[in-house]
């Protein structure tokens, strides 16, 4: 390929590939929020999902977005203290039917050995959260990607957080 043919090809690509990368971005996120409707009992538009990736894991936080609506906020502690239950056991069919079998990180997540990975619930004003962890970097790296996916599936609806101490109500 000739140099003129070259900067056509690359200046096509740079033009068109970020139109491409939104169109598949935004097609994700509505097929992801129609299929949550499925497995989350909640509103996603009443609900922020906060991803804080950390040292030796992270937190996944959900809060009501009008922390004065009670009955989001026991569907919001209801089903992330089932996701922590079943995480606990192995189990990540709720991801993998919401977001698909191949989303980022969840094959390694399957594939931790019993123990490798903790969760832990916690009620917090307004929600609730889950605390992962491990000490196998194979799997701390494995949850950062699965954060990654979310923040990018639930776009408007989700934001990364900070690693910080969070207050827990035990």
């Amino acid at each position: 390929m000739n140099s003129v043919a070259a900067a056509v090809v690359s200046i096509l690509y740079f033009a068109v590939a970020p139109s491409v990368c939104q169109a598949t971005d935004t097609t994700q996120q509505e097929a992801v929020r129609a299929r949550s409707a499925e497995v989350m009992p909640f509103d996603l538009k009443a609900t922020t999902h906060i991803f804080t990736k950390t040292r030796t894991g992270g937190v996944q936080r959900v809060v009501a977005k009008n922390p004065d609506d009670t009955p989001q906020i026991q569907m919001i502690r209801a089903h992330l203290r089932d996701i922590a239950d079943k995480f606990s056991r192995g189990d990540f069919s709720g991801p993998a039917q919401v977001h698909g079998a191949i989303m980022p990180g969840l094959a390694d997540l399957r594939a931790a050995k019993p123990g490798e990975l903790k969760t832990r619930y916690y009620d917090i004003a307004a929600g609730a959260e889950i605390e992962y962890s491990s000490e196998s970097p194979k799997l701390v790296a494995a949850l950062h990607e699965w954060f990654s996916a979310q923040l990018a599936d639930h776009g408007s609806d989700a934001m990364p957080g900070h690693d910080h101490a969070m207050p827990h109500n035990d």
